[in-house]
């Protein structure tokens, strides 16, 4: 009895086992245990803490419960797991599968912010009831949606279900089902623009895009100008779910009733008010070396897109229509184009179709390389208005090329080069000198390309300017071509695809040229000289700071209207500094000592503060224009941006533009800007235009 006693006194004087100890990892300011039906229940409270199994769980009291082998918190809850953090009122967890629910949540994992009734969930998903959930921090101007059921998978996906979208409290817009994958940006499903311009009037430009399904959004393109009517026209866009890079495209388009001033088309002709454009984009994986891509525009008339969207008429005023699907073999390509032109209004070089197979470079014995390319096309080009001839063939060609690298030394490596093409024209219809029989050109050419390569380095340093040690790379090379017979037969073919205008020098080789059915007769030597400066870097290794290139062509036989010299060529990059660019164009014809062309650009820049670009473009007798670009960052949330653009032949200023960003909540960008405008033929000398982006999407 006396050891009993004794015994029980000992334990009394002993603290009770605490729950870490214990081996549950709970913990708080007073934990007591208690046996329920031979099960331990251990109940926490007052700062209640249990870390483990890969999360923190915190609460006013846990209670936990050893026969279902879940805790029990509330008051102040806290669960937190990697980067996802649950705020609620009450929560149940159960150890042996990790599923919890609980009620009254607050939920958080960048992007995504919400509140709930009630949640449930597990490690690998948590599922939220009578959700509101916004992108970014919960705020006025976020996007948000409610949704009778969310369901988000840490870095994987989320999905919605009988959604609605909108901004800060208001939510408009019904979204039966949204998903985003985590491995893709998300796509904005609002395009917001406004503004005032005389032709149009007072506009309010918006195109909404809702998700249907997993794949497909669909809604409206709609534009609202006082002086000129409604436009409206469906819009979609599409994507694999899993892999946006095997199918992707989207669909956009616009009618209108137009009763303002629509004047003349390119051709001088009345436009009609019934006015509408399309356009489609198209990219598709369908197998694993076979990608297919497609691209549509269609213009009732040939100025609808530079009344009403000139940001996409400008930057390409003659739109191009196609369909492509290439398969990549192990050395070679094989490849379907069609050329298609919808409009009626520009000239285009039509292919209905052309196939086409190119060989890639291909090493034989002997040291020799060999190069092979064949197409098979139907060439067709329409006149416009009635002005010029039709012009059709249907044309095989082939083009072969044998080459010899030698490497005679470190410093020196030249290639022999012969090849031959030959191509045949059928069904011709437009040549100078029509004849229905068909004609075949055999071509054959000669050349020589070579590189002598030398560097040195220089131990100069300069902290100034963050120059440690420079290393000067030198390259002088020359090409030789010689194709004596180029231009026989022109006369009896259609010339389709002829030379364009370029004021750069064009490829020398047989091979490389795309004007085959209007060559001249080469024998033209091409010098180069190529210089680069670098310095090191401690992040990206060797630096750049001077790049130099020169070239001209000497021409033995030269094609009407050309000299025997061509202009020297020059191109100019500097990079001293990571705040100082600048870039130089420059042709240069050495016999007359005339500057035929020089384009260049300046741009500073301190960090995100400010920017400032100066840039020109001069081509004599047609182009010399001056522009000036500037930004300054006011604050976290103004940006103050300038445009200046003169024309120095026309003495005219043809654009200032002065604006002014708005930075919302880090989610929108807001620009307002107002243009004046002189001497444009279409567009008025005034408009102000607002313009809402996304900047977190």
């Amino acid at each position: 009895m006396r050891l009993f006693v004794f015994v029980l006194a000992l334990l009394a004087a002993v603290p009770p086992l605490s729950a870490a100890q214990a081996g549950l990892g709970l913990d708080a300011d007073d934990v007591q245990f208690r046996v329920v039906d031979g099960a331990t229940v251990a109940e926490a409270k007052g700062n209640a803490r249990f870390e483990g199994e890969g999360m923190l769980l915190t609460a006013d009291a846990i209670r936990y419960e050893q026969r279902t082998e879940s805790f029990y918190a509330t008051g102040r809850v806290v669960l937190t797991r990697g980067t996802v953090r649950l705020l609620a009122d009450r929560l149940t967890y159960r150890r042996t599968d990790g599923q919890f629910s609980a009620e009254g949540v607050r939920f958080g994992t960048p992007p995504y912010f919400a509140e709930a009734e009630r949640a449930e969930g597990t490690p690998k998903e948590l599922t939220l009831h009578r959700a509101r959930v916004s992108y970014g921090e919960p705020g006025g101007w976020q996007p948000t949606f409610r949704a009778e059921k969310f369901t988000f998978a840490p870095n994987q996906r989320v999905e919605t279900e009988n959604a609605s979208a909108g901004i800060g409290l208001t939510q408009p817009l019904p979204f039966p089902k949204f998903e985003h994958d985590f491995r893709r940006p998300i796509e904005a499903a609002v395009a917001l623009n406004g503004g005032f311009r005389r032709s149009l009037g007072a506009f309010v430009e918006a195109g909404v895009m809702i998700p249907v399904s997993r794949t497909l959004r669909v809604g409206p393109d709609l534009g609202l100008y006082t002086a000129r009517g409604v436009m409206i026209g469906p819009a979609l866009s599409y994507s694999d779910p899993k892999d946006p890079e095997k199918l992707r495209g989207t669909f956009h388009s616009g009618y209108i009733r137009d009763h303002g001033d629509r004047s003349t088309d390119l051709l001088g002709r009345p436009i009609q008010p019934d006015r509408a454009w399309a356009e489609w984009q198209h990219h598709q994986q369908l197998a694993p070396n076979l990608t297919l891509n497609a691209q549509l525009h269609w213009w009732k008339d040939s100025e609808i897109t530079r009344d009403f969207r000139p940001r996409a008429f400008f930057p390409v005023q003659e739109p191009d229509s196609f369909v492509e699907a290439i398969y990549g073999g192990a050395n070679y390509f094989v490849t379907a184009f069609a050329r298609v032109q919808p409009n009626r209004f520009h000239r285009v070089q039509e292919r209905l179709p052309e196939l086409r197979f190119d060989l890639l470079p291909l090493a034989l014995p002997g040291g020799f390389v060999e190069r092979f390319s064949a197409s098979a096309a139907a060439l067709r080009e329409d006149p416009v208005g009635g002005v010029g001839r039709e012009l059709r063939s249907d044309r095989l060609d082939a083009y072969y090329q044998l080459t010899r690298p030698v490497a005679a030394t470190e410093w020196l490596a030249f290639t022999p080069v012969a090849g031959g093409r030959v191509t045949h024209y059928m069904g011709q219809r437009g040549a100078t000198q029509p004849n229905p029989d068909n004609y075949t050109r055999v071509l054959g050419e000669l050349g020589l390309d070579a590189a002598l390569r030398a560097s040195a380095t220089f131990d100069y340093k300069n902290p100034v300017w963050k120059i440690d040690g420079l290393r000067h790379l030198v390259t002088p090379r020359f090409s030789y071509r010689y194709i004596p017979e180029a231009d026989k037969g022109r006369a009896r073919i259609p010339q389709i695809d002829r030379e364009s205008f370029s004021t750069y020098l064009q490829p020398l080789g047989l091979g490389d040229r795309r004007n085959i059915d209007e060559l001249h007769a080469t024998n033209t030597l091409r010098l180069g000289l190529d210089n680069i400066l670098q310095t090191r870097d401690p992040k990206s290794g060797p630096r750049d700071l001077v790049m130099l290139n020169v070239a001209a062509d000497l021409r033995f036989r030269r094609p009407p209207g050309t000299r025997d010299l061509s202009e020297i060529h020059t191109e100019l990059a500097l990079t001293p500094a990571r705040w100082l660019q600048v870039d130089v164009y420059q042709s240069f014809a050495a016999r007359s000592l005339t500057l035929r062309e020089f384009n260049s650009g300046i741009t500073l820049r301190d960090g995100r503060v400010w920017s400032l670009r100066f840039s020109n473009n001069f081509l004599r007798h047609h182009l010399e224009d001056y522009a000036v670009h500037g930004r300054l960052r006011l604050n976290e949330r103004f940006e103050a941006l300038t445009k200046l653009h003169y024309d120095a032949r026309k003495r005219r200023l043809n654009e200032q533009a002065y604006g002014l960003a708005h930075n919302l909540g880090n989610t929108w960008l807001i620009s307002y800007t107002v243009s004046l405008y002189e001497g444009r033929r279409r567009e008025n000398s005034f408009g102000f235009n607002v313009q809402v982006d996304t900047v977190r999407f």
